[in-house]
């Protein structure tokens, strides 16, 4: 079943300098349960394209669903949760008071509010930090914080926007083997924005590789990984030919640009 759908997607910005072009002919179908990966240098267009799916910014051409409905219908039916590049935790809330914002916005009875936490706090193994505070935990535990909060309303769809960028390798490594844990056994559509190519190859059912502005699609490569993947698999042939191909298609956008 295909969640998210793109054809011929156009997105230019105006500016004081000119126009913008920020996307140019985007054609993509997003299925069920994917976990998609987007990779290409800054300013292609990654994280544009993430925010056209929330319906933080309006394409100018083409054609956008989510969900079988126009991106900001989707969002009013809460159809995804969005976990950005900085974890974004109020300090003078504590983590389970955090996580539960979202669902006093939407007006969840405080007995749903706690047992939603508690359930998404044991999720990314944050059970015990519940009434501690943002600068008490790791940047990469207030990093699951921010996903437990974007987890919390069940959204099917999760999208990422780079949430692991800032973090050293060694912190990165263990939370990418926990984000496809955690993928494994929830099944959400996710959409995931990287610089970083082992990630990239590492996380994905499917890799989107994208050209500098105007971001267009170069490649779009479906993994050939099994679904069970330890970290020593980007050692393999089947890993680094993965990750051959994507710095192939990082290379000729880079040409044609």
């Amino acid at each position: 079943m295909t969640t998210i759908s793109a054809q011929s997607l156009d997105l230019t910005f105006p500016s004081p300098d000119g126009p913008v072009h920020a996307l140019s002919d985007i054609s993509l179908d997003i299925n069920e349960g994917e976990f998609v990966s987007f990779i290409g240098p800054s300013g292609c267009g990654k994280t544009t394209f993430l925010r056209c799916v929330a319906a933080l910014e309006t394409p100018t051409g083409g054609t956008l669903t989510v969900n079988g409905m126009a991106p900001d219908d989707a969002r009013k039916a809460r159809a995804y949760g969005y976990v950005f590049q900085a974890a974004g935790l109020y300090p003078w809330r504590t983590i389970g008071r955090n996580v539960t914002l979202p669902l006093e916005i939407m007006g969840y009875s405080k007995a749903d509010r706690t047992k939603r936490m508690e359930d998404v706090l044991e999720l990314v193994e944050l059970g015990n930090f519940t009434n501690k505070y943002p600068w008490q935990l790791s940047g990469g535990m207030q990093q699951r914080a921010s996903i437990a909060r974007a987890l919390a309303f069940d959204a099917p769809i999760l999208l990422m926007d780079e949430p692991f960028g800032a973090l050293d390798e060694i912190v990165r490594d263990r939370l990418n083997e926990e984000l496809l844990s955690l993928w494994k056994r929830t099944n959400k559509t996710t959409l995931f924005v990287t610089h970083s190519i082992p990630e990239a190859v590492y996380l994905s059912t499917k890799i989107v590789v994208m050209s500098p502005r105007p971001g267009r699609i170069t490649d779009i490569i479906d993994s050939p990984l099994p679904k069970d993947r330890p970290l020593d698999i980007r050692d393999t042939p089947e890993f680094l030919a993965v990750a051959h191909r994507v710095r192939e298609g990082l290379r000729t956008g880079m040409e044609a640009a």
